[in-house]
């Protein structure tokens, strides 16, 4: 691991497929008139596992890194028994992002979001000084802490006080990573505008989410761990989504296997789910509309309150961005599909009864529309299906270990004001 050398890579832009030099966490094409994603052109076309021994760096040849960090694991793709033979499913495999030892999945956060922070924070020039920010609705904040934490990189947090019981780790935070919250009743949206705020001040730089390149083919990973695993690009891929920001992510990594070549030419039909009532990607596709559908924020906070998957609740999720969701469905031919949440725990029984992992709402809300995909005869029996299960193992996790929380240093009201946030997010981190 010691030779290793930044991923050589440019950048394009997806609505005019211009190429230009990645000058450092670009996170769009100052040149394009249109709001749109930019993706990482690899110079390496053809995959080269590393090997066991990196980690998530396995597949560093398509991640757009400078440095490998410590501490990460890959996700793990199987092929499924218990649940593939419950549906009547031929060649049914599960990308296991969690923590399973008995399948080799070690994901202490028990998140897929750590696909994300290893390949983000792997990203960032080891000279910045400034502080990253990262707002979120749970898991990711958790993924981003543990890699911050034991990288010694700088973080500031922002999540809703309604999910701070996501925020517990396997050993307690290193001080360089702060965390502050708005009020109870405030959901992702809200955090992110806390969020914002802080970042008027120039000691703070956004992560950037599904705008950075890093956290997408991050998640690319998970796609990747499949088509190695069975050999060939599956037919179906099911996932749950809040932002569509993973499934894009599957859909780029589509792209980049068939240009390799090894793994066939199929497009993925991409089979993506929400947790009702909470369905406003859901809306918008069946409505055929490139654009997100008005939601009324309080109507939007009450059905947030509701749904199980708290981390699937976007509100302003990259749908209709050129390269985003709205594009990806387009290109694969996909559904967007709802799992309520009595159908989810459901699920989670199921798969937990079968496969002996416990799942993650979001995950659960994936399984449970492959369920229902399956009875509807919306999948071939004999096809080749991925179900993307982001999040697994957490209960066993904390049966098996100590867990240590992190509290927020600050929860804001609502309608705080950008001065006092700065103010107070500077002098969280002193001047070295």
């Amino acid at each position: 691991m010691k030779d290793f050398k930044p991923t050589a890579y440019t950048l394009q832009c997806v609505a005019t497929e211009r190429t230009f030099e990645d000058t450092g966490w670009v996170l769009e094409d100052k040149e394009c008139q249109e709001p749109s994603l930019v993706r990482a052109i690899y110079e390496k076309k053809e995959l080269e596992l590393k090997g066991e021994a990196y980690g998530f760096y396995t597949f560093c040849d398509w991640l757009p890194i400078s440095r490998l960090l410590k501490g990460s694991a890959a996700p793990v793709t199987y092929r499924s028994e218990g649940l593939a033979k419950h549906l009547g499913l031929e060649n049914l495999y599960i990308t296991l992002n969690g923590y399973s030892p008995r399948h080799g999945a070690n994901m202490t956060t028990g998140s897929f979001k750590e696909t994300e922070a290893y390949s983000v924070c792997g990203r960032i020039n080891p000279d910045e000084k400034r502080i990253l920010v990262v707002a979120s609705a749970g898991n990711t904040a958790r993924a981003f802490a543990k890699v911050c934490s034991e990288n010694n990189i700088p973080l500031l947090l922002s999540v809703p006080a309604d999910n701070l019981s996501a925020m517990w780790f396997e050993k307690p935070i290193n001080p360089c990573v702060k965390l502050i919250s708005c009020e109870k009743g405030g959901d992702y949206f809200d955090a992110i505008h806390l969020s914002d705020m802080a970042l008027k001040s120039p000691r703070f730089y956004a992560e950037g989410g599904a705008k950075n390149v890093a956290r997408r083919d991050g998640m690319a990973t998970t796609v990747l761990s499949a088509a190695t695993t069975i050999g060939r690009i599956p037919d179906y891929y099911f996932q749950a989504v809040g932002s569509g920001t993973g499934a894009i992510a599957a859909w780029e990594a589509n792209m980049r296997l068939i240009e390799d070549g090894k793994y066939g030419n199929t497009t993925m039909k991409l089979m993506v789910s929400q947790n009702a009532p909470f369905v406003p990607m859901y809306d918008a596709w069946r409505a055929d509309s490139r654009a997100m559908l008005p939601y009324d924020a309080d109507k939007a906070r009450r059905d947030v309150m509701i749904i199980d998957a708290k981390v699937l609740s976007n509100r302003k999720p990259p749908y209709g961005i050129k390269g985003g969701l709205y594009d990806a469905l387009k290109a694969t031919n996909g559904e967007i599909l709802v799992a309520t949440n009595a159908q989810a725990r459901k699920a989670a029984k199921l798969f937990e009864e079968l496969e002996g992992v416990d799942i993650h709402p979001a995950a659960a809300v994936a399984t449970a529309t492959l369920i229902k995909a399956v009875q509807d005869g919306k999948v071939e029996k004999d096809a080749t299906i991925m179900l993307n299960i982001t999040g697994a193992g957490e209960q066993a996790f904390k049966r098996e270990h100590e867990t240590f929380s992190l509290e927020p240093s600050k929860v804001f009201p609502l309608n705080v004001t950008a001065e006092e946030v700065v103010e107070f997010v500077e002098g969280l981190f002193t001047e070295e």
